[in-house]
C-alpha cells in the first residue's frame, strides 16, 4: 500500500487506537501464567488467553471483510480451542494492530470510508474499541472470581490514556 499524508484528525485517530492496543498489552503483560489458563465457565468456555485470541481472531476477520484487499495477508488467526501463550499473543496484537492501524489509515484517504461498511472509519474505530473493551472488562472479572485479581494499581493503570 502506497504511503498517505495523514491529516492532524487522522493523526489523533491513529495514536487513539494505539492507546487501545497497548491497553490491550499492558493488560496482557500484567496477568500471571496461571491468570491466563483461567476461566469462569463449567463448560468449556474461553480461558483468559482464548479470549485474547478471540479479539485478535476477530480484528483479523474485520481486516479481511472490510480493509483493503490482501492486508490480511500473514496475518494468523489462533484455533478457537488453542490456548496460546503470551509470547504468541503479543506478536498477534501487534501484527494486527498495525493492520487496523492502517485499514483506519486508508479509510480517512478515502473519504471515511471502509469497504462493505455503512458507517465509516469512526463508527469502525468505535466498534473495535467496545468491543476489545468489553473483553478487558470480562477478562478481569474471570481474573477476580478465579483469584487470580490483578494489583489495584496495574487495573488502574488500564484507564490511563495519557501516558505515552
Amino acid at each position: 500500500m502506497a504511503v498517505e499524508q495523514k491529516t492532524p484528525l487522522t493523526e489523533q485517530l491513529l495514536e487513539a487506537w494505539r492507546i487501545n492496543n497497548r491497553i490491550n498489552l499492558y493488560l496482557l503483560e500484567h496477568i500471571s501464567d496461571e491468570g491466563m489458563k483461567s476461566t469462569t465457565s463449567t463448560r468449556g468456555g474461553r480461558d483468559v488467553a482464548r479470549q485474547f485470541a478471540h479479539v485478535h481472531n476477530n480484528r483479523v476477520d474485520w481486516i479481511e471483510n472490510h480493509g483493503p484487499r490482501g492486508l490480511a495477508e500473514g496475518l494468523q488467526k489462533f484455533d478457537g480451542k488453542y490456548s496460546p501463550r503470551k509470547e504468541e499473543l503479543k506478536r498477534a496484537f501487534e501484527a494486527s494492530s498495525a493492520a487496523i492501524e492502517q485499514c483506519l489509515a486508508h479509510g480517512m484517504q478515502q473519504d471515511s470510508k471502509l469497504r462493505g461498511l455503512k458507517r465509516g472509519v469512526f463508527a469502525a474505530f468505535g466498534y473495535h474499541v467496545a468491543h476489545e473493551s468489553h473483553h478487558r472488562g470480562s477478562i478481569l472479572l474471570t481474573l477476580k472470581l478465579t483469584g487470580n485479581k490483578m494489583d489495584q494499581a496495574a487495573t488502574y493503570a488500564i484507564w490511563d490514556w495519557n501516558v505515552r
